[in-house]
């Protein structure tokens, strides 16, 4: 090959290179993106994190991800504004007060309007506003947020 032509060839192979890479790491987030949406997240509930099906279960699967999370309350906070707002039904759902009316009832174990709910949920947890450990610990994020904890709320909030 002669001299004159040697650039040109390497100029060539580096842009095939380049344009191949380039290709590869296009497609890379497309393969991803394929692969995750086929995958379920993990979200925590109860059972997952080896406590009982039930409110006592919901509350302390709730406290572990609340700690996770650095959102504060206890117990006997969580418990007291449970049986208040839905005498531990997590299928409560207020559909008589002025939310309801607004088309936005309050939901689940601590009722919970949605845009509350989404604007406090907590990442690992569902997005099901009647999933009782969601609905704790978002309820409790928001508490956190406006009173300082679940523990000072001691009425309608």
């Amino acid at each position: 090959m002669p001299a004159a032509a040697q650039p040109r060839r390497n100029r060539f192979i580096r842009t095939i290179a380049v344009a191949a890479t380039g290709a590869a790491v296009l497609a890379l987030p497309v393969l991803g993106a394929t692969t995750a949406s086929a995958a379920t997240p993990t979200v925590s509930t109860a059972t997952s994190l080896g406590y009982a099906n039930n409110l006592d279960g919901w509350i302390r699967a709730s406290l572990q991800v609340m700690g996770q999370h650095g959102i504060p309350g206890t117990y006997n906070g969580i418990y007291r504004n449970v049986i208040r707002e839905s005498s531990g039904n997590p299928n409560a759902i207020n559909l008589w007060d002025s939310n309801a009316a607004a088309g936005i009832p309050s939901k689940g174990l601590l009722q919970v309007i949605d845009p509350t709910f989404r604007a406090y949920h907590v990442n690992g947890t569902s997005w099901d506003s009647y999933d009782p450990v969601a609905n704790i610990t978002a309820a409790c994020n928001y508490a956190a947020a406006r009173y300082g904890s679940i523990d000072n709320v001691f009425g309608a909030y």
